[in-house]
């Protein structure tokens, strides 16, 4: 769906803004722009409607290449996290300690993305204290677009 890359910067104090970021493939373009519109969709199986995530060109289950991008609620469980000690990467440094989950979609069961519990769209990584995180624990989805970048979705815990 896509690649991530990291932007150089000579100052540390700029780490914060130095995040990964998506690169968009043919594929999963759709996906970002939804997203940049506050849309949560999924690539779904014209035929047998099937949802399917990484986008791709053919269905794996009857091997359609007819889809189109169903909206969901956004809604979601936390099917399992990771709070990465050290940060992995240097630019995250600043914002640790994050976390890192994999969200279990509540309206495409099979579907799971990956991301960031934080407290609001625009929060830092660690706006959210880790032991708060559970799995299971109900999340809805919210879209945060970086200075020139993409929109990302992250995810707000449903019960604060």
């Amino acid at each position: 769906m896509s690649q991530s890359v990291t932007q150089p910067t000579d100052n540390p104090a700029d780490t914060i803004d130095d995040l990964l970021v998506p690169v968009p493939d043919e594929d999963g373009a759709p996906f970002w722009e939804y997203a940049a519109r506050g849309e949560l969709r999924v690539q779904t199986c014209a035929e047998c409607t099937a949802p399917r995530f990484p986008p791709r060109p053919c269905c794996p289950r009857c091997q359609s290449f007819g889809s189109h991008w169903r909206a969901t609620s956004g809604r979601g469980r936390i099917w399992s996290f990771v709070v990465p000690h050290p940060p992995l990467l240097p630019a995250y440094a600043a914002q640790a300690p994050y976390n890192a989950v994999v969200v279990e979609l509540a309206d495409a069961p099979r579907i799971r993305l990956v991301g960031n519990v934080v407290a609001d769209a625009d929060a830092r990584l660690d706006s959210v204290d880790p032991a708060r995180l559970r799995i299971g624990a109900p999340v809805r989805a919210v879209f945060h677009t970086p200075p020139g970048g993409v929109t990302v979705p992250r995810w707000v815990l449903e019960r604060p």
